[in-house]
């Protein structure tokens, strides 16, 4: 792989909320534009769009969109990965501006989950029986929950810390504008709230909304072409895994094995250490 350094150049999102009249296209067109707009540039100087979006995975989204600010021909790239679907779709885009392909890249990532009852789902088994309820649920916030319990158990992590991120999260959203609550919730708040499945109460949940995010990558290259190092952000690492084989991956993620995995090789990456970072943002 080449050492091409790649940069963000432009990067933007629409304010989240719910657009039952909106189509998942124009909502990833209405990002796409904020992010050129930031990078000044057009979709001309576009040569590759990496799209991300789950709940349409078979949708074209990436050409639904392309035909909303303009169709250059160029290659669009659908990616579908849970949670990581929008970093994913960003990953690529970055992979092939360090291996030499292209020098200006445009990542979006949109989803339309208002309404969408984002429960999980339990699946089947191979006789034909649901698991859920079984060995727990398939419900978002019960297999967090359930993760977890298994941190409090190793760590001792107590019901308070974890109440703690959500009151440093919605924290954050008050210095937002584009979030969907910009509300300080105390942690008081936070541990009396409704219990969805403990340890996670309702305001430590995610709400259920709509939104789209893109970013405009360059290459070191094309960033100093186009002058514009003052602004861009350089990407010192990307690192995608996922979790290896253990007992307990038998009946549940293990989310921690993969997170640690996932940071290490990050930190060689980038050649830092987590002494050096000032800001952690996890997420799954």
């Amino acid at each position: 792989m080449s050492s091409e350094d790649v940069y963000i150049a432009g990067i933007d999102m629409i304010k989240f909320g719910k657009f039952p009249d909106i189509s998942v296209a124009t909502l990833g067109a209405e990002a796409a534009l904020l992010a050129l707009d930031d990078a000044g540039i057009t979709i001309n100087e576009i040569e590759a769009l990496y799209s991300g979006n789950l709940m349409m995975a078979s949708g074209m989204v990436g050409q639904q969109i392309q035909k909303e600010i303009g169709q250059t021909g160029i290659p669009v790239v659908n990616c579908a990965n849970a949670c990581a679907t929008g970093a994913t779709a960003l990953r690529e885009g970055w992979t092939t501006i360090r291996a030499g392909l292209y020098d200006t890249i445009l990542a979006v990532g949109v989803e339309k989950i208002a309404g969408a009852g984002m429960l999980g789902g339990g699946g089947g088994s191979s006789k034909g029986i649901s698991p859920e309820g079984l060995l727990g649920s398939g419900a978002m916030p019960c297999v967090f929950a359930e993760a977890g319990m298994a941190h409090s158990k190793e760590y001792g992590t107590t019901f308070e810390q974890f109440a703690t991120i959500a009151v440093k999260n919605h924290h954050h959203s008050t210095m937002n504008p584009k979030a969907r609550y910009q509300i300080e919730t105390p942690i008081e708040e936070v541990m009396n709230a409704e219990m969805i499945s403990y340890p996670n109460t309702k305001l430590m949940c995610s709400a259920n909304v709509d939104g789209a995010a893109a970013a405009v990558l360059m290459s070191e290259k094309k960033v100093k072409e186009l002058g514009l190092m003052g602004q861009a952000v350089k990407i010192r690492a990307s690192v995608l895994t996922t979790d290896p084989w253990t007992d307990r991956d038998e009946v549940m993620p293990d989310i921690s094995t993969c997170t640690r995995t996932a940071a290490a090789q990050a930190y060689e990456m980038a050649g830092v250490g987590p002494n050096d970072l000032d800001l952690v943002e996890l997420h799954d």
